[in-house]
């Protein structure tokens, strides 16, 4: 896809979008919310598989952490400040993805699998087992939190449409964050990491600091995706810490694309949409779901986003103009079968 058709689908898109909340009933404006939540959580846990090579069943945690922190410091029957639980949902989030990945990332293959894991079904049980969280019954969050300045409510969640257009911003900084990095000299060196850690060592490349930060980074996004859902639904519960929802996360990862910064957002769509319908038409929705899911996996194995490769073409590469007073690179000469 060139970039003015690339451009224009965008634009087509972000306007479908910010228009979408005024056009439907409010049910699904809350289901399109819930599906860019999801989907930040998705994109969030991409900058670590998809970029950087480490499959982390423990990004529900840092989900769920969030989730807490804003149940935790709402008060009980007035709105909590955005301005002050947002950034302490998000900071307890990082701080929980940086003392896992300082201790995981020393382990490598199904040993960091297993690791994570292992976090991630700790702190489902610290939440599940103890009561200051609400034990196994989980926390409400009785009013959604809001943004005012001196007294006057600038921005109120509690509606269905400015819930969904802070969902939106949110997500659109997330994902202009996420393509500045991978694209940035901290995402090659990344991606350089996932592809040959030992090469890349070689090189000088400080591998165990940058996968640490991506994972940070990728955890306090997990975060943001928490607040925000327990924001919309008023509950927190150890479900949300849970390796299912890790799991489930993993499969949006798969279906939208390992390899794209966007992908995981589509795949965020495609499994809540195909869940969406498929309620509404048998009782054996999983099972018919699970079907679909091996048949998309089989069919499109680079993801859902390859169906814009098989439509609009693969990207045009565009090559750089030489300049006149440069004289070009002369080729290295040919080497003949059988010689080094």
């Amino acid at each position: 896809m060139d970039r003015a058709l690339r451009f224009i689908v965008i634009a087509v898109l972000l306007l479908a979008a910010v228009a979408l909340p005024f056009m439907v009933p409010t049910y699904y404006v809350q289901f399109a919310s819930k599906v860019m939540i999801m989907g930040l959580l998705a994109l969030a846990l991409n900058l670590v598989v998809g970029h950087g090579g480490m499959v982390s069943l423990c990004h529900a945690a840092f989900f769920g952490v969030a989730g807490y922190m804003l149940a935790l410091a709402t008060p009980k029957y007035d709105p909590a400040s955005l301005w002050l639980t947002l950034p302490l949902a998000v900071g307890a989030s990082a701080l929980v993805a940086l003392v896992i990945g300082a201790l995981a990332l020393r382990t490598r293959g199904v040993y960091f699998i297993m690791v994570t894991l292992a976090f991630g079904e700790m702190l489902f049980y610290l939440f599940h087992d103890t009561s200051f969280a609400g034990g196994s019954d989980g926390a409400y969050v009785n009013t959604k939190p809001e943004i005012a300045i001196a007294g006057q409510v600038l921005l109120d969640l509690e509606k269905p449409i400015t819930f969904y257009l802070v969902v939106l911003g949110v997500l659109l900084a997330a994902l202009a964050l996420l393509d500045m990095l991978v694209g940035s000299p901290f995402g090659r060196a990344l991606a350089a990491a996932r592809d040959n850690e030992r090469r890349a060592r070689s090189l000088g490349f400080p591998v165990f600091r940058v996968r640490l930060i991506a994972f940070v980074i990728s955890g306090a996004l997990a975060g943001v995706a928490g607040y925000f859902a327990a924001a919309q639904f008023g509950f927190v519960a150890p479900q949300m810490l849970g390796w299912h929802q890790s799991a489930t996360v993993l499969v949006m990862v798969l279906l939208g694309g390992l390899h794209s910064v966007a992908g995981p957002l589509l795949g965020a769509l495609v499994l809540m949409g195909l869940e969406e319908v498929l309620k509404a038409v048998t009782v054996y929705w999983k099972l018919v779901e699970g079907l679909i899911v091996v048949i998309i996996v089989l069919a499109l194995p680079n993801g859902v986003r390859q169906l814009l490769t098989l439509t609009f073409g693969p990207p045009v590469e565009v090559t750089p103009p030489v300049r006149a007073d440069v004289p070009a690179k002369p080729k290295a000469p040919a080497t003949e079968a059988g010689h080094g």
